[in-house]
């Protein structure tokens, strides 16, 4: 995506590499949420020496970062994709914090590797962790808490995409975060289909840039 915006529009694009993840598992049970916003912010620093304005572009968790750091930094918009509004269990953070003493890690899902995605080739050439450390599911769990209280603080528009077909982060999780920006005049959701969650690699990836695309270009020329 990062390679598509700097051809179409010749913008620096850089791709922030949170801590603790494209290591190791063990790495990213050390991380504590903190460390995922202080990656955020050490990549606009390394933006704000070469660039006039900084648009933040989030993927999942990575959606909810742009929403939460928007209010802390000098950004111009934000751009999030399949990014979730709460997890699915209903066990507070303590609670996923204590389990993760006697558990490492949890499967992704139940179902097959792939399953959810339409675009099988680019699924086997999709890198990830093969499963998500229970510790790490507790400090998504205390960030996503931190973005819910900061989205009234958002002011910068704000352009949503999420799958109808996700169901790793269900649709209803863009409609909250919505509800949910009301100090912000500039708001748009848009929904794709025939894609999962990584709508960024999936099947509708080329739809989900040109859509980043003509949001940032409107907003870089008002």
């Amino acid at each position: 995506m990062g390679e598509y915006l700097n051809r179409e529009l010749g913008f620096t694009c850089l791709g922030v590499r949170l801590t603790g993840h494209a290591t190791r598992p063990k790495d990213m049970v050390r991380s504590r949420w903190t460390d995922w916003t202080a990656s955020v912010e050490d990549g606009y620093n390394l933006l704000c020496g070469a660039v006039d304005h900084v648009y933040l572009v989030g993927l999942s968790m990575g959606g909810a970062l742009s929403l939460l750091m928007s209010t802390k930094l000098d950004v111009k918009a934000i751009v999030t994709m399949s990014a979730p509004y709460e997890l699915p269990s209903e066990h507070p953070a303590w609670q996923i914090k204590l389990l993760s003493y006697f558990r490492a890690y949890m499967p992704k899902t139940r179902e097959a590797p792939g399953t959810g995605w339409f675009d099988l080739e680019a699924f086997k050439g999709h890198v990830s962790y093969p499963l998500n450390p229970i510790r790490s599911a507790a400090e998504l769990e205390v960030m996503l808490g931190k973005m819910r209280t900061a989205l009234s603080k958002v002011t910068v528009p704000v352009y949503m995409i999420h799958s109808k077909d996700d169901t790793y982060v269900v649709p209803e999780n863009m409609e909250r975060i919505y509800a949910g920006l009301v100090n912000t005049s500039d708001k748009t959701k848009v929904y794709v289909t025939g894609s999962g969650h990584v709508v960024t690699r999936d099947a509708a990836r080329h739809q989900v840039f040109e859509l980043a695309r003509d949001f940032i270009r409107r907003i870089d020329e008002t």
